[in-house]
């Protein structure tokens, strides 16, 4: 059993290395390989052999470094060489799909954001090749290398199997998005919870960069968090996101997609707050929400101004959110909370209803370090599939299968 074990746990060994040899590249280039090896607690030999390879590859090249003050000869450094690799980001939200051209460095190249009905007849999965489809045939004249798809969506999701269990606002019942696609492309196929990927962004590139420990809520059509402990998603190898959403809040309330009543989605997303606001205008006349169109901006601006209805209602939603959120840092003791959510534009009756709530309801020793900002990203556009594509050359994953063509 060890002589047949001993092959997987040598390449799974050899992936690791790379991916520790990428990041630091990718994080601290240009570096020498002497500083590679003491980074990476490497032998020099084998960073010499892995280093080779990444430049057989083209994903990594040489360039001369000069220490400050040294007049000797420069030495040679690694850096990353992203522009002529690219993959494809694709974000599904509700009505409309989002799909990103993106260099290794993470950079835009070029994204369109197109309708996505949800009453046509048509499958979700055949709809969504479609587009994708479409996508490369628009912009095959900029397109390199394409390396993977990343694809982020709301649902109840297997991240490893890439099948779609269950979305909101689509009719799924267990899409295999991830095998069909990769099958229809021929490249690999990264699948995850938008409020997860949307998470791992922040931690990679965003406000919570740098940050060991980070809950990130998110309150928008779907709510959700993302837990980040010791500096990994939670849950990364499997359905990643904290549910949140699906916590009861209410066992008579409303039903929820998932078959529950009551849950802190059917209170907290966006739709609920603008139909609990529409409701509660019958009897507030006096708000100056009526004689205009009622969306989460306007909803905001209003409390903003001062508006009891708006303010009471962005009010209701801080203090349900903030009491999941005490159960949570009670059990992960975050050293930041990051709220993503349009009611951003009113985080400063949103934030503070929040904290106050996580602090009267959770350990002072854990709460009273702990801080709520906003993410630095907002919940639009293919950013978030980009920290898949990242995250898997940073754990080796993809950056394997580039280095063996």
């Amino acid at each position: 059993m060890v002589a047949d074990s001993q092959p997987g746990h040598i390449d799974q060994i050899k992936q690791t290395n790379a991916g520790v040899v990428y990041r630091l590249i990718d994080r601290h280039g240009p570096v020498s390989r002497i500083d590679l090896s003491r980074l990476a607690q490497l032998a020099p030999a084998s960073i010499t052999k892995i280093v080779r390879e990444m430049l057989e590859a083209h994903l990594v090249q040489e360039t001369e470094i000069q220490d400050p003050g040294s007049r000797g000869r420069p030495a040679v450094g690694l850096m990353v060489e992203t522009e002529a690799w690219h993959y494809l980001s694709v974000r599904i939200n509700r009505g409309e799909i989002s799909l990103g051209l993106h260099d290794l460095s993470s950079q835009l190249i070029v994204e369109d954001t197109v309708s996505l009905p949800l009453d046509d007849p048509n499958p979700l999965l055949s709809r969504v090749i479609s587009q994708v489809d479409q996508f490369f045939i628009r912009h095959q004249h900029r397109l390199e290398r394409l390396t993977a798809i990343a694809i982020t969506l709301p649902g109840i999701i297997d991240t490893v199997k890439g099948i779609v269990h269950r979305m909101p606002f689509y009719d799924v019942c267990d899409m295999p998005l991830g095998e069909e696609l990769e099958n229809h492309t021929g490249v690999p196929v990264f699948i995850q919870h938008d409020i997860s990927a949307w998470t791992m962004a922040e931690g990679l590139f965003g406000a919570s960069r740098g940050a060991r420990d980070v809950i990130q809520v998110v309150i928008d059509h779907n709510v959700g968090a993302g837990v980040i402990t010791d500096g990994r998603l939670l849950h990364a190898g499997s359905s990643s996101l904290v549910e949140i959403g699906h916590t009861q809040v209410d066992p008579y309330g409303k039903r929820c997609y998932c078959g529950n009543h009551g849950c802190l989605e059917t209170i907290a997303s966006i739709e609920s707050i603008l139909e609990l606001a529409q409701q509660r205008m019958n009897q507030s006349m006096g708000s100056m929400l009526h004689g205009q169109p009622l969306t989460v901006e306007s909803l905001c601006d209003a409390a903003l101004q001062g508006d009891l209805l708006a303010k009471d209602i962005i009010l209701g939603v801080g203090i349900n959110v903030g009491r999941i959120l005490a159960i949570m840092v009670n059990l992960f003791n975050p050293q930041v909370i990051l709220i993503g959510s349009p009611l951003n534009r009113a985080a400063e009756i949103l934030h503070p209803a929040i904290t106050s709530c996580i602090r009267q309801q959770s350990l002072p020793a854990y709460s009273q370090h702990m801080v709520v900002e906003s993410t630095q990203y907002n919940h639009r556009g293919t950013m978030a599939g980009a920290a898949l594509v990242k995250d898997a050359m940073y754990n080796g994953s993809l950056l394997i299968r580039l280095l063996q063509g």
